[in-house]
């Protein structure tokens, strides 16, 4: 039995990355994926400029449409729309089309992808690490890296501990030509009734991506608050081509990246923004590190990264949530403000990362106040694993 320099659990943007990076720089690479691309992916499908700076060089991003302009309202009230004159903030993909342009990114750089393949089990020895897939074959690697989301069998051999967990539904409408025409290049965030909560409408040609996310625990009030914004929408009598839900985890920063010689990366590691629950541009950023360290034969290379270059942007999105559940009307007010729309459209544009602009002094002095004043908290969730 052949073994691999470099088997990685999971085909999407974690997973194709650090295939990537390790392939190109001449690392025998195995890629197993569950599903098959193009494969349907609940996810809002925004590319912030973090995003497509992890990209550039590598594919064509496959764009449906480019976002200048933003709505914003406070469950349904107080709306106002801003708009980016100098261009476009975020552009809008289809998860299937992205992935699938990773995918053959990956194979062009040398790395093999096998699909239809799902892995149950893995263990380590001194001779490496044993994958046992769903048919009994057993994969041996030098190296694992698991991209295979936050309930995969990578995180839990890992032991990855969580201390965010959130709810998101998620409706993808096919819409006519009018609804396209209303909102193209335009998207709408709405700072919801549950503490934490938001919702969104993001433009892809002819559908739109709907959906909302709030604390896991409260999944009947986040159902009924996604029922109410389409209702609002007028979008209540569109079939929808998709209706998914889904659980993203955000890790406790004491929460292991590495065990042995298996790395976990993007969700697998519980890697996301705690505010937005960005996670895109984690999963390619982290994906990268952890095919760098392996090709540099140094894991403990890729912890190091993650501390330095994530974690500061995560603590900060962090305290941006605990403000933002606490006093969700003061955070609507910044944004209407010049200050709070130039940090909104940095964060886009991938400027600047949220440790950045909470370093400033006004929004220091912002935090400060807004974490003093009384208001609901999301309720805290005690450390879980896997």
């Amino acid at each position: 039995m052949s073994v691999w320099e470099l088997v990685v659990i999971g085909g999407g943007p974690a997973g194709l990355s650090a295939a990537y990076a390790a392939a190109r720089r001449g690392v025998r690479t195995l890629v197993v994926e569950r599903a098959a691309h193009p494969r349907y992916k609940t996810c809002g499908g925004g590319l912030i400029g973090t995003s497509l700076a992890a990209v550039a060089g590598r594919i064509e991003v496959p764009v449906h449409d480019t976002v200048d302009r933003v709505t914003f309202t406070l469950d349904g009230r107080g709306g106002f729309t801003r708009r980016h004159a100098a261009g476009p903030l975020v552009r809008m993909v289809r998860r299937e089309e992205f992935d699938d342009r990773l995918r053959a990114a990956t194979v062009a750089a040398g790395a093999e992808v096998r699909e239809r393949a799902t892995v149950r089990s893995v263990a380590q020895d001194p001779d490496g690490v044993r994958l046992r897939l769903a048919d009994g074959e057993v994969l041996l690697a030098r190296t694992v890296i698991g991209a295979d989301g936050s309930s995969g069998v990578s995180a839990r051999h890992v032991g990855v501990r969580h201390r965010q967990v959130d709810l998101g539904l998620e409706l993808e409408l096919p819409v006519p030509p009018p609804e396209q025409d209303r909102w193209r290049s335009r998207v709408l965030l709405d700072w919801g009734p549950l503490p934490g909560s938001y919702a969104w409408v993001f433009p892809k040609g002819d559908r739109l991506t709907v959906g909302v996310i709030a604390g896991r625990g409260e999944g009947e009030r986040t159902r009924l608050y996604l029922r109410r914004f389409v209702d609002r929408l007028g979008l209540a009598r569109v079939p929808p081509a998709h209706d998914s839900g889904h659980l993203t985890r955000c890790r406790t920063y004491d929460s292991p990246l590495r065990r042995g010689r298996v790395l976990v990366t993007g969700d697998a590691a519980g890697l996301l923004e705690p505010w937005t629950r960005e996670g895109i541009s984690y999963a390619l950023r982290s994906g990268e590190l952890a095919g760098e360290a392996v090709a540099g034969a140094d894991l403990a290379c890729y912890e190091r990264s993650v501390t330095e270059r994530l974690v500061p942007a995560m603590r900060a999105g962090e305290r941006l949530l605990d403000v933002f559940a606490r006093r969700p009307a003061l955070c609507h007010a910044l944004l209407a403000t010049p200050p709070g729309w130039r940090a909104f459209t940095r964060f886009c544009l991938g400027q600047a990362d949220f440790d950045e602009l909470v370093d400033r002094v006004p929004f220091r002095v912002a935090l400060a106040m807004a974490a003093r004043l009384p208001g609901p908290r999301r309720r805290a969730a005690a450390p879980v694993s896997g």
